[in-house]
């Protein structure tokens, strides 16, 4: 089982949320579901300008096995976007909480939309009865 950083809020799809000190949130993928897809070898992201919304997908990530959605776990503007994933998409496998980061949004709703993701106790319990 990997670590599961405790400063995260987690939605069911595997997507991550990281509220930063000036009120942006920062996403990504999980571990979990990185080591799902394997080698990922092309990344797809929303523009900055770009508005997302909760649970709507708004980006791509492909692996040699399959392409997947990704998902936003909050609404709000794309503030900015892992420039570095073009030509490293493989940076997600390596470090999907640090580096792997896919983009950053400005929220509309913080409190509310965080509420209903899930906390990392939580997402680990989702992740056993997967397994399971």
């Amino acid at each position: 089982m990997q670590e599961i950083p405790g400063d995260l809020k987690f939605m069911k799809s595997h997507e991550w949320a990281r509220v930063e000190d000036q009120g942006t949130v920062t996403i990504g993928i999980s571990d979990h579901a990185q080591g799902l897809l394997g080698d990922l070898v092309y990344v797809e992201l929303p523009g900055v300008g770009d508005t997302v919304k909760a649970g709507t997908a708004c980006a791509v990530v492909e692996s040699v096995k399959a392409a997947s959605d990704v998902y936003a776990p909050v609404s709000g503007e794309v503030v900015a976007v892992n420039e570095a994933l073009a030509d490293k998409p493989e940076t997600i496998n390596e470090d999907a909480y640090g580096d792997g980061w896919l983009f950053v949004v400005k929220p509309d709703n913080l409190a509310e939309e965080l509420d209903e993701l899930l906390d990392p106790d939580a997402y680990a319990e989702q992740l056993e009865e997967d397994e399971s």
